[in-house]
């Protein structure tokens, strides 16, 4: 207030102004020259942060520009409060200038953390989105949801203490009514509790398909809130699950499997019994030359049981595609190169038969025999 005051006795004596007119135009020049060279400040250093490949700089500066500017407006204006109530403005004097200057100091800080934590938000999630990594994008909104409640909670503390607020008495009445509000709502705690788990476990993620086995629930997640979890089934209907359902249920996450299975047990008739080692040779050496099947895991062929109708053989076997189209294309491709395999060979593939066998004739039945044997049992 000091330089204030100086410099509105010099321009009040230069150009013969009112004491009280001259502060003002001293304060408001001094606002406009401050905030004119932040801007070209800051203007310069977005110029430098865009020259980066750093994103997070960029995420520094344009969370910056717009505080900065409401705070140095904010602070010049108190201190035009504060001079005209300084001047006798009765008008003003019951107002509490400085406690509300530095609450606008803590808002403004608060905002610029704020728009930081968006930024970095989606910085994160669009980097994540680049690699493929759904669940580092979930993570990251978990995150930033924590973080900004953190920032709501800290400024409306802060906030109240300024304006002569027991704190103290405050958190301690809060906590006895959050233990109450827990009792009430232990349901509510707990698909919070749910919600927080799978942000900080990611068993799934947003696009991934899960199912339980515990449960009549599969489909692709939708959304992961704070107190449920959007499945969408392939009837396309969706599923809103309570997030505390997770912590009781085993959950299965096919999206992140590395492989799928390609597991047949395929019969040929008993007539072709010799042909089954060179069917099996011939079948195994199509798998282990196929462009489908990943011969980097378990590949296997072999004869393996005398059923009722035929002989079987099983194929165990890996392809390198996870996609479910994909996957049916390179099965369909092999079990048709098997069935060209069998009947290369001149074999058939079984089929539930059965045989009766017919005495020989060399040793008829007598028909009166069999019918004076059935008089005498019946005797």
């Amino acid at each position: 207030m000091e330089l204030i005051q100086y410099w509105a006795s010099w321009l009040s004596n230069a150009l013969g102004l009112p004491s009280g007119l001259a502060g003002l135009i001293v304060i408001l020049a001094a606002i406009l020259l401050v905030d004119g060279l932040q801007r070209l400040l800051m203007r310069h250093l977005g110029r430098v942060a865009g020259a980066t490949r750093n994103p997070w700089d960029d995420a520094v500066h344009g969370s910056a520009v717009r505080p900065l500017s409401y705070l140095i407006w904010f602070i010049g204006l108190t201190y035009v409060a504060q001079w005209l109530a300084a001047a006798g403005n009765t008008g003003l004097a019951g107002i509490p200038i400085v406690e509300l200057r530095q609450i606008g100091i803590v808002l403004a800080l608060a905002w610029f953390l704020w728009r930081l934590v968006r930024r970095v938000e989606s910085n994160v999630v669009q980097m994540n989105q680049e690699r493929a990594n759904s669940a580092g994008a979930t993570t990251m909104h978990a995150l930033s949801r924590v973080v900004r409640i953190i920032i709501a909670s800290g400024v409306t503390l802060v906030v109240l203490d300024s304006l002569g607020v027991e704190i103290g008495g405050l958190l301690a009445a809060g906590g006895i009514g959050g233990l109450a509000l827990g009792f009430a709502a232990k349901d509510l705690l707990a698909n919070l509790f749910g919600g927080l788990s799978i942000f900080m476990n990611r068993p799934f993620s947003v696009g991934d398909w899960i199912k339980s086995p515990d449960r009549e629930l599969e489909g692709v997640v939708e959304r992961i809130g704070w107190r449920q979890t959007t499945i969408r089934r392939f009837d396309r209907r969706p599923i809103y699950v309570p997030n505390s359902i997770f912590n009781n249920v085993i959950v299965e996450n096919p999206s992140r499997m590395t492989h799928r299975r390609i597991h047949e047990v395929i019969g040929i008739r008993y007539d072709d019994a010799d042909k089954m080692p060179a069917i099996v040779d011939d079948v195994k050496a199509m798998l282990s030359a196929h462009d489908g099947v990943d011969q980097n895991q378990t590949l296997l062929v072999y004869f393996n049981a005398f059923n009722r109708s035929s002989l079987d053989f099983f194929i165990y076997c890996y392809t390198k595609t996870t996609d479910w189209a994909h996957y049916h294309e390179v099965k369909q491709d092999v079990l048709m190169t098997i069935n060209h395999i069998v009947a290369a060979h001149g074999a058939e593939f079984a089929f539930p038969t059965s045989t009766v066998k017919v005495a020989d004739s060399a040793s008829p039945i007598d028909p009166h025999a069999a019918g004076a044997a059935a008089d005498g049992d019946r005797a």
